[in-house]
């Protein structure tokens, strides 16, 4: 039978791995929103370049 302290080393060391195992989940989620985030950026800025870019065109025509 083990002892206390090896348990109690053991029961540890589970609940850092647990720890350890959200952090990483947490920053998965951080990561996957981040990017969502800087894909509608991108996009947006797309968009105003393309809005900027027609503005002067049409004061280049006229």
């Amino acid at each position: 039978m083990a002892d206390t302290s090896t348990v109690s080393t053991l029961d540890r060391i589970d609940r850092a791995l647990e720890r350890i195992e959200a952090a990483a989940a947490a920053r998965t989620a951080s990561t996957a929103a981040l990017q969502k985030r800087h894909e509608k950026l991108r996009a947006r800025m797309a968009e105003a370049v393309s809005a900027l870019d027609a503005v002067i065109a049409r004061e280049s025509e006229a």
